[in-house]
Order: C-alpha cells, then structure tokens, then sequence
C-alpha cells in the first residue's frame, strides 16, 4: 500500500491526512488502532507512533491515553452574542474573509419577507446574493433583501471586500443596533449547492437575520446558508441565583458562537 520514495511514517501520515481532507474521516471520528495500521500498511508499530506524531503536531488529531487516535475538529470559537458582520466573524476566527459578488438586481419582494422589511406586497426591494469564503474557502452563501433608500447608499462601495455594516455606519451614520435571528435547517438547492460547492439536496445550517437600525426600523434581511461541515454552534448558559429548591425557568445565555473548521 505504500509508495516508495517517501519516508514511510510520512506516507502513512499522508494517506491519513488525505482522508481528512475527503471527509472519510471526520471531526471527533476514530481513527484505526496503532495495531490496525501496522498491519494494514505493514509496518511496526514505532512507525506508526512517528506518523500520528506527525499528525497530532499539526493539530490534524488528537490521542486519548487508552482509548487511541481521533480527528480533531480544527474550529476556532467567536461569539454570536454580539452582532457582527461575516469579516469580524471570521476575523475572530482566525480566518481571512472575502466574498464574490453573484448578484445584486432589483426584485419585487418576496411575500415571506414583506413583513420582515414592513414593505407592501408586490414592492421592490433589492436582492444581492453573495459567496462568503473563509481562507479562500467556500462557507456560507448570503442572500440580502435591502430597501430601495438603504441598496442606493451601497452603490459604488466594493461589497466583495467591505461590509454593509461598516458602510452604513461609517459611511452614512446608520448605525445597526440589533438583530433578530431564526435558526433552522434546510437542503441545498441546484443554484447554492453550486456555489457552495457541496451536493445538491446537501443539507445546510440556515440562518435567517433582520437587522434592524434606529426606530425600529428594517435595514435588510438576510438569509446565511452555511455548509454543514464548516461550522457549528455551541451554546453557553449560566444557572441562575435562585433560592434553594426554587425552580429557575430561565437561564442567562453567555455565549452563543459559531466554530467554523479551517479548510485543510
């Protein structure tokens, strides 16, 4: 099974991370025993040993003392409780942001979405659709329903390298003082699944937000589709001080933040 040429724990460690990279392997999966792949590749065990070496150095697995070898999940955490945009987001988690511009067209409203931007049915609204990429990478897709006064303030800004936050708020003193978010699930459509580069009908990580500025008042919607295998959530919530034997119904939410998985 091993190739000649190369040092044979770096064929071994090569073949592994090969099948991290393809997703055979993934996050938190074990890997096979120091046995197992002595035999498989026909080698002792001290190589072997110099080859998970290998891996574990790069941050690609970690050991567990006699349970074995397992991927690592190789995410960084940044927090959702405060309202970012996609480049603080990644920024906070150590990834370079860029983004490709797929459109940006006027479009009468969808009938879902009328109510969340307090336009009229059959109103035009403008829709820009945009590829989010960490690293290079592809991670998410956006799709943002603007406002004809808050689209026309966007024209002749790069929106592959700036964001709508900082635009408004620095550009135009419009300040974006909350958010309120939907979480759900949902599949891969032939157009998105392109662009994200997965199967279609893969299943995604959907979040929808409504920004909302000063008033109350609808500045865009958004819907994020994320891949699944490069970002997760993880929620962090305090016990409250209440006395003893008395039921609490609530728990203060300390963090609530995506981990997304550097691309390999």
């Amino acid at each position: 099974m091993l190739q000649s040429g190369k040092p044979r724990h770096q064929q071994i460690s090569d073949w592994i991370r090969e099948r991290i990279e393809e997703g055979t392997y993934t996050p938190n999966d074990q890997l096979l025993s120091e046995n197992q792949l002595g035999e498989q590749f026909q080698v002792s065990r001290i190589t072997v040993r110099r080859a998970l070496q290998t891996l574990e150095n790069e941050g690609l697995i970690y050991r567990r003392q006699g349970l074995g070898a397992f991927v690592s999940d190789q995410r960084v955490s940044q927090s959702m409780i405060r309202l970012n945009s996609f480049v603080e987001d990644m920024e906070l988690a150590g990834l370079k942001a860029s983004s490709h511009i797929i459109n940006f067209t006027k479009v009468v409203c969808p009938d879902s979405i009328t109510h969340e931007l307090r336009v009229e049915p059959g109103k035009q609204v403008f829709r820009l659709d945009r590829l989010r990429l960490g690293d290079g990478f592809p991670i998410a897709f956006d799709i943002t329903w603007l406002p004809p006064f808050y689209a026309q303030l966007l024209e002749g800004y790069d929106l592959e390298n700036d964001t709508i936050y900082r635009i408004l708020e620095e550009e135009f003193e419009i300040p974006i003082l909350m958010g309120r978010y939907r979480l759900d699930a949902t599949n891969a459509d032939e157009h998105i699944a392109g662009h994200l580069q997965v199967p279609v009908n893969k299943a995604l990580f959907l979040i929808e937000r409504l920004s909302i500025g000063a008033k109350e008042k609808p500045v865009y919607f958004q819907r994020r589709f994320y891949r699944t295998d490069r970002v997760k959530y993880e929620v962090e919530l305090a016990r409250d001080k209440h006395e003893p034997g008395k039921n609490s119904s609530t728990m203060p939410l300390r963090e609530f933040a995506p981990v997304f998985k550097k691309a390999l």
